[in-house]
């Protein structure tokens, strides 16, 4: 854990937010952050993320071998320090389990800290969302989406619930595209902000996503980066930021976000 002079870890921050420390390495974080700036924007900037990464990861663990991995856990030996004592045994075991479990089912980690993302300035907040937002749509699998596709009047319903916080007048045609299933619209938060994802299942490349948010930053004409291995189109209007993000090559997100840029002038 961490010590007086030792900067704090993305998991003990994320711990600390959790409360999942004890007082005494409670303490000891608080003590680092009004002493250190950097401390205190990292602290910040993960108790920040708002989205729903339990519900992304529950089919997930609902699939791995939990009863296993706990006798695996049990057998491990609690570490203890000479001047902090034991950690926690429920708090190590639960961050190891969910990040060991979903490791083994899908391949990834989910420590918090890796999903929302490193390296990203948390006063870069354009730059941010997106990367928030591909840390969770890189959890998505066919399986995620698998399902019959909403008809247009639940398709409507939903994007009626996205309306009003975003202040948009979304259709099902307006968001539609070419080729690509429907699968679900929902209103997620980002920084304190409503956040509007719609969910696509591309049948060649996979999960695709059209996320909105309000922004009062101007007109940005498209642009494209890569993002967890997916591409990502981004552009804004004078009251909203839009990004596409998928598997599939840039050159058909590109065309199929300009489509969706076209209707969305209408």
């Amino acid at each position: 854990m961490t010590t007086k002079h030792t900067i704090p870890s993305d998991e003990d921050l994320t711990a600390f937010i959790d409360g999942e420390l004890t007082a005494e390495e409670a303490a000891r974080i608080e003590a680092m952050v009004k002493e250190d700036e950097s401390t205190a924007e990292r602290l910040e900037f993960l108790a920040r993320a708002n989205l729903p990464f339990e519900q992304a990861f529950a089919p997930l663990l609902s699939e791995a071998p939990r009863a296993k991995l706990e006798a695996m856990l049990t057998a491990i030996p609690t570490q203890q320090s000479a001047k902090s004592g034991p950690t926690p045994p429920f708090a190590t075991r639960r961050r190891f389990l969910g990040a060991l479990a979903a490791s083994l089912v899908a391949g990834i980690a989910i420590d918090r800290a890796v999903i929302i993302g490193r390296g990203f300035s948390a006063k870069d907040e354009n730059s941010e969302w997106r990367a928030v937002v591909a840390d969770y749509i890189s959890l998505y699998t066919a399986e995620t989406l698998a399902g019959p596709a909403p008809g247009r009047e639940d398709q409507a319903a939903q994007l009626a619930s996205l309306d009003e916080k975003l202040g948009l007048s979304l259709s099902p045609e307006a968001v539609s595209l070419p080729g690509i299933d429907f699968k679900r619209a929902q209103l997620l938060q980002y920084d304190g902000k409503a956040l509007a994802q719609i969910a696509y299942l591309d049948p060649e490349t996979g999960p695709m996503a059209l996320c909105i948010v309000k922004s009062d930053k101007g007109p940005k004409a498209p642009d494209l980066e890569s993002r967890k291995g997916m591409n990502v189109v981004y552009w804004s209007n004078a009251t909203h930021a839009f990004m596409l993000i998928g598997h599939a090559a840039a050159d058909r997100m590109t065309a199929i976000a300009e489509g969706v840029r076209g209707k969305m002038a209408v």
